[in-house]
Formats: C-alpha cells, structure tokens, sequence
C-alpha cells in the first residue's frame, strides 16, 4: 500500500493505529483517518447516531481530537467531545450510555512519550471488529491515491454553536456503573492505605476519587498533566514503577495501584514493595469472581497470558479460550460466549458484567475489595493461591529490531522446532500469534514481533525463576539475537 511520495505510513495494528509525533502520527493523517471513519459509518447508515470522541494526556491529543470531530461534524455526525482527557474505559461506557454508533480515542496507551495513535470502538464499547476496521483501512487507500487530498473541516465554534458536537463529561455516569461492579461499602470498612499511580495517564484522579468516596486514604503520585508523562514510558510494569515501589515500601500503605496512559491496564505493588504482575493479578479475580461471588463462565485469555489461568479454569470446571495477543480477539469471545472474565498479560482484563473493553480502574478496585474480603496482606493472599495452583514465574524482554521478515523469522521457528528448551521436552508448537513452545512441565516460550512498536518479544513462564531465565536465553538464541 503507497502513497505518492513514499510508503503509506497510516496501518491498523492489534489496537488501532500508532505512530511518531510530526513523523507519520500527523494532523494531516489524522484527518485522512477521521475522513475514512465517516465515509464508514455513513455506509453503515449509523451516521445520525454518533460518534464519541475522546483523549489522553499526551502531546497534542486534545487538538488531535478536536480535528478528529471538525472532520466527523462536516460530514453530518453527531459528535460527543469530552471535556478533558479521559480514560479509555470512560469514553467506552460513554458509547453504551449515549447509544453511539462508537467511538475514537487519541491515545498511544501505553507506548513512550514520543508516539501518539488512534483507538476505534464499536456500539458495544470494545474495540471495533476487524472486519470494520479493514473496510476503514482500504477507504483510507483511496483517500490517499487522491493527489493532495484534505478532508473538509467544519469551524469549531460554529459546529459548538450548533450542536454538532458536544462537549461531555463522561465521568458521573461511568462512575455509577463502576460502583454496580465494585463493593465499595466493603473496601470502606477495611481502611486500607493506597498509593495510585497513573503515571501521568488519562486515568489521573479516577482511582483515588473511587476510594477516597468509599473512605479509603488514598494518595496520588504523577497525577498532574505532564505530556511527555515525566520521562516515564507510562506502561505498569516492574521496571517503571520504581518511584511507586519506594513509595510504598516507605510506607504506610497496604498497596499500590498502577495504570497505564489511557487507563486500561493494571499492575500493582505489595506492601514490601514488590511488584505484582497483571498475571496475578488475573489469577487474584479469577479467583475472587468464582469462590467470594460465585460466579461463573467461560476464562479467555491470549497465548501470552499465565498458563495458571488454565490450571485454575480447569480446577473449576470453566471452559478457557486462548486467542492471540490483543484485546479485540477477546472481545469477540465475550460478544459470542458467556465469559467470566478476559485478559491479557498486559494487565488488560474486564469481567462479567462489564463492558468487552480492558478496564484497569476495575482491576485496581477489585484488588483492593480482594484485600478487603481477606484482611490480610496482598503477599500473603498471593502467597494461599500459589500453594494452591503451584507456582508460576513470569518474564517478558522486549528486544529493538531493525527491519526484518515476520514471516521468514516464525516459519524458521516452527519448520526448526527443537524437541527440548533448557532441559524440558517440547510438547507442542503453537503460531496463533508468534511462535509458542508449550514444554511438558506446563511452563512455556513464545517468540512473537510486536504489532504496535518495532520489537520482538520473548515471553517465558516456568516452575521457577532459574528455569524463566534459561528460558529466555533459549527464546533469545532461537530468534538469532
């Protein structure tokens, strides 16, 4: 796919599309974006139910989106602007509660400072379904074969003046839908002590206003509005939460609770400081939806998800899905099946009752009703499910890589398949997504390219951190690095 001048720079990955700030994620590109987007709907005859339009922290991402809606407006769609940066899962609840035809976010999520991107959501909240987002993609062909192409723009004050677009706080009633979802009665009574980090992201100010309303002392950190999010890459994982880790570890706090740049992913932090990955923490309300609210349903999962979800979903008598890596292949589960809960190892998980969409607010609240149910510490609830289930080590790197063959690097890893990795025999060999060596002990290896930033990523899960680490130096000698 070209352009005249160069390579079409505009390609929907596993979550929308990203790019570089003024590199290819342009004004421009943008608008060609938005023009496509309407031409799609208004095909769809869903024109004159509307659009949300929201955004993050990041660079320029209100004045992205203002673009966005002046395009949307002009061709005769109703659009619902929010008010300020929100979270993701805010503007998704805003599309189910406002009956739009769905929405767009300007977020990169969790990508570094640099990138800015574009999220399509369908009516039902979740992620659009790839067979719309194809039909985008190759409208966006055509607009780009037209020699010096812009879309029209409707003047902003006059689509205000106008209703054309209308601004929203979608906060109020995303907040009362949380609270159907969340015992904050009974996280009240437990008066645990939390520190929140949404590393300068969209879902700044949304936990601690959860707590602090349910009586909870909560404390905030990166929470004021810094576009390039302090130096920090605003993914919560271990490696950038250091400043929450010492924060907790100072004390007095029972937890801490981390969210990404568009607010739909969760890590958190034990009382000693240690971080808890995404992975037990899907393990923790997995746990918590079937044995404290007795629930049940199918658990849906991607291939780089915790192999303890199957050994718990089997313990259970819950039929479990693996799909490959992004959400809108869990959504599509959760449209089609009774599902319990789905998530990836990412920290990207929603539960029955909720939207199909990842929502990392939830997920830090749940963990604190998990403490609440308990009263013990989170070490120490981590540490009774572990003697259940056995454990599970986890690691993912994250490599740089220049430009290379996808396609040529995972046929080389399934036609060259070894039969053992670090010691263990190979059970079998997976290409849902990537390459995924599943070894006889249940611990496994995947080797899979990056659909959102130019890495590969080796993900390892074994019995022990010693057998994660040769497991990765395996993953990394297979893959030639």
């Amino acid at each position: 796919m070209n352009r005249p001048g160069g390579k079409y720079p505009i390609r929907f990955g596993t979550d929308g599309w990203r790019g570089v700030i003024s590199d290819d994620f342009t004004f421009a590109n943008v608008r060609l974006v938005a023009q496509a987007v309407a031409d799609h709907l208004t095909e769809q005859g869903q024109a004159e139910k509307g659009l949300v339009v929201g955004f993050d922290t990041r660079f320029l991402s209100d004045r992205y989106a203002i673009e966005v809606s002046r395009v949307l407006a002009t061709n005769g769609i109703q659009v619902y602007l929010t008010k300020s940066d929100c979270p993701t899962p805010a503007l998704s609840y805003a599309i189910t509660n406002l009956g739009a035809a769905g929405g767009v976010m300007i977020t990169a999520s969790h990508n570094p400072p640099r990138y800015n991107g574009l999220k399509l959501k369908a009516s039902f909240g979740g992620s659009m379904m790839p067979d719309d987002t194809q039909r985008i993609q190759e409208r966006l062909e055509i607009l780009v074969t037209k020699e010096g192409y812009q879309p029209s723009l409707m003047d902003y004050e006059a689509a205000l003046a106008g209703k054309s677009i209308s601004r929203i706080d979608p906060l109020p009633a995303y907040l009362d839908h949380i609270q159907s979802l969340v015992n904050l009665e009974l996280i009240g009574q437990s008066r645990l002590r939390v520190a929140v980090d949404p590393m300068y992201g969209a879902a700044r100010g949304y936990v601690k206003a959860f707590l602090q309303e349910a009586g909870c002392y909560a404390r905030e950190i990166h929470g004021e509005m810094n576009p390039g999010f302090g130096g920090l890459h605003p993914e919560p994982i271990g490696r950038n939460l250091e400043g929450l880790m010492d924060l907790v570890a100072a004390g007095p706090y029972d937890v801490g609770l981390a969210t990404d740049g568009d607010g739909d992913r969760i890590g958190a932090v034990d009382a000693t400081g240690r971080f808890v990955d995404p992975q037990t923490i899907f393990c923790l309300v997995l746990r918590h939806l079937v044995e404290e609210r007795r629930l049940s349903g199918a658990v849906v999962k991607t291939v780089s998800t915790t192999q303890a979800a199957n050994v718990m979903a089997e313990g259970y008598g819950l039929p479990l899905f693996e799909t490959p890596v992004g959400f809108n292949h869990i959504c599509v589960l959760i449209l089609k099946n009774d599902v319990l809960i789905g998530g990836e190892e990412s920290g990207s998980i929603t539960i029955k009752g909720h939207m199909p969409d990842a929502d990392g607010i939830l997920m830090a609240l749940l963990l604190v009703e998990i403490m609440a149910t308990h009263g013990e510490p989170l070490r120490l609830i981590i540490e009774e499910m572990m003697r259940e289930i056995g454990p599970f080590r986890y690691a993912r790197e994250d490599l740089p890589l220049g430009s290379f063959s996808r396609e040529g690097l995972l046929d080389r890893l399934v036609e060259e398949a070894p039969a053992r990795i670090a010691g263990v025999k190979v059970a079998g060999v997976g290409n849902t997504d990537g390459v995924k060596y599943y070894l006889q002990d249940e611990s496994w290896l995947l080797i899979r390219p990056s659909g959102t930033e130019p890495l590969l990523r080796i993900y390892a899960e074994g019995r022990s951190w010693d057998q994660v680490e040769r497991l990765l130096a395996e993953g990394r000698s297979l893959a030639g690095l």
